[in-house]
């Protein structure tokens, strides 16, 4: 993968990271929209991840940004019944996206587990890769993703994507994930295909536990031992970090 190598911005703390994160959302979406008429961005969840989201929408210079024009999709979701306060499209839409004036149209949340495939995850999964899809300049399998946001667990899986494990080899764009190790079990998940789609991937990440993956992440190791590896965005790829996430990389890599 022949891409610019990552940028790693540190914070002193999570509400720092959370606050300048969402300040670089808003202007990235203004920035595309200028460029290209509309925008894209994919969501996380974790409490970073829905942190961010809370702080574009205290932020006045949310209004730079069209909403109408967003695309709004997922790269990862708990496959529980729609409305179930565990899922990620439903902290989203209460830290945000509730506020904003977004086109329905242009929202894509991940299947739930009451929705048209009922129980059967690897059936919703294969609907969000066509509807990944059917969004997709002619000849690509999913759209060009302005902004990526991941988290990192603290087992170092990204998006629904644990270590050593089945789903860190699948080759598809979304598909379900079975026997997740934390929280539900049953998951929905872009793949590194769609992943690596992105012209910038964030990721955003806070806490002493997570240091050990983002140092294993930035130091050389495999995307199947450490999942965050194996995504980069084609244009760039930032570590957007607190202290506690950073203190096990070399000084020589962060940047204030």
């Amino acid at each position: 993968m022949d891409r610019p190598p990552p940028v790693v911005v540190v914070s002193p703390d999570a509400e720092v990271l959370a606050a300048s994160a969402a300040a670089r959302l808003v202007v990235r979406l203004a920035d595309a929209q200028a460029q290209q008429g509309n925008a894209s961005v994919v969501l996380t969840g974790g409490g970073i991840g829905i942190a961010v989201l809370e702080q574009v929408h205290r932020s006045p210079a949310r209004a730079a940004v069209d909403w109408r024009k967003v695309d709004v999709w997922w790269g990862d979701e708990r496959f529980l019944p729609a409305g179930s306060d565990d899922r990620n499209e439903v902290q989203a839409r209460r830290a945000l996206l509730d506020g904003l004036d977004l086109d329905p149209a242009r929202v894509h949340p991940m299947g739930a587990s009451d929705g048209p495939d009922g129980d059967d995850v690897d059936a919703a999964g294969a609907r969000y890769a066509d509807e990944l899809a059917a969004a997709a300049p002619a000849g690509a399998a999913v759209p060009a993703f302005d902004v990526l946001l991941l988290g990192v667990g603290p087992d170092g899986h990204c998006a629904s994507i644990p270590p050593e494990s089945p789903a860190a080899h699948d080759e598809r764009t979304a598909f379900g994930v079975h026997g997740f190790p934390l929280g539900p079990p049953t998951r929905i998940t872009l793949g590194f295909p769609a992943l690596n789609a992105a012209r910038e991937a964030w990721f955003v990440v806070a806490g002493a536990d997570k240091a050990g993956p983002v140092a294993m992440a930035l130091s050389g190791a495999g995307p199947v031992q450490v999942p965050p590896a194996g995504v980069r965005g084609r244009a760039q790829t930032l570590w957007l970090l607190d202290e506690q996430a950073a203190e096990r990389l070399p000084r020589d890599l962060r940047r204030r």
